[in-house]
């Protein structure tokens, strides 16, 4: 037999085994054998989490969104550092990046970007991202150097596979096409190849910009918004009202569900799980499972 169950089922016997042999006064093999059963500890922990990414979704790649809140450059600058968290994270876990769309910041940062992160799980550990995120530090922009706090909020929602079927109509949707621009507003495309398709009866927008054709970009754009309306019924049936598109909370004060804090002391916690760590510059290097499996433990024991 195979899979991980077995393999770890084999180790244990193993080790078991190498326990029966092991004389009292053999400190060296007592040592060897502490390791081994630390080790497989390690494994049992790790496949009792992926029990928990059983949802049909878990395995699918993340359609992963960032928008600045209000306050210009510091909350796209935020955006900016969010961005590179979650690329961080993403190659931390062998996991590719597909940019599809982002519009840049007058000064700095951006004002919003989407991306699909795709790998093992991808979906499955970054669902928990969704929500407003806070920041707190010195401002490198302030010449007064003072403090300020920033939001951002983050959106997740699974790249869905081909076999799950979602129907729309054509006549419920509003194309239009533009010129697609890069960093600063320069032009990188002389065509209107970026499309932005409105599905009119929810309101949702899709928009992609990353091809050079505007046939690819538009395939891109409905795949994204058959994910996205796939979600948005996914959480109406689990009476969450659509809270991702028309429900949201406002990107501020009261409603975030992380905060990093750079400034007068170091923190990212968690307001859900109330998981926190003093590591405030490795979690925005992409050092984010410890979160991520707090809240689905957390999910877990409240189902």
């Amino acid at each position: 037999m195979t899979g991980p169950f077995y393999a770890i089922k084999e180790h244990f016997d193993a080790v078991m085994e190498l326990a029966g042999i092991v004389e009292p006064e053999d400190s060296e093999s007592i040592t060897g054998l502490m390791k081994e059963v630390e080790e497989l500890a390690a494994r049992m922990d790790k496949l009792e989490f992926k029990s928990l990414l059983g949802e049909r979704t878990d395995r699918c790649g993340a359609i992963l969104s960032i928008n600045s809140g209000a306050g210009g450059t510091e909350s796209c600058d935020w955006a900016s550092m969010l961005l590179r968290m979650y690329l961080r994270w993403a190659e931390d876990h062998k996991h590719s990046v597909d940019i599809l769309d982002q519009l840049a910041g007058e000064e700095a940062g951006i004002k919003n970007v989407t991306l699909v992160i795709r790998g093992r799980f991808a979906y499955g550990y970054l669902k928990s991202e969704t929500g407003v995120h806070r920041l707190v530090r010195i401002s490198p922009f302030d010449s007064n150097r003072r403090r300020h706090t920033s939001f951002a909020s983050v959106d997740v929602i699974p790249e869905i596979e081909s076999d799950i079927k979602i129907d729309i109509n054509e006549s419920d949707l509003r194309i239009d096409t533009y010129r697609s621009s890069g960093a600063g507003g320069q032009h990188v495309n002389v065509t209107d190849s970026a499309v932005r398709i409105t599905h009119v009866p929810t309101g949702i927008v899709v928009q992609c910009q990353k091809e050079r054709s505007q046939h690819k970009n538009k395939a891109t754009a409905m795949k994204v918004l058959r994910a996205r309306l796939y979600e948005s019924e996914k959480r109406k049936q689990e009476q969450k009202t659509l809270k991702a598109y028309d429900g949201k909370k406002r990107i501020e004060w009261g409603s975030q569900i992380r905060s990093y804090v750079l400034h007068p002391y170091k923190m990212v916690k968690d307001h859900r799980t109330g998981e926190q760590t003093s590591s405030a510059e490795k979690v925005l290097d992409g050092d984010l499972d410890r979160f991520l499996e707090a809240y689905l433990k957390m999910t877990a024991a409240k189902k």
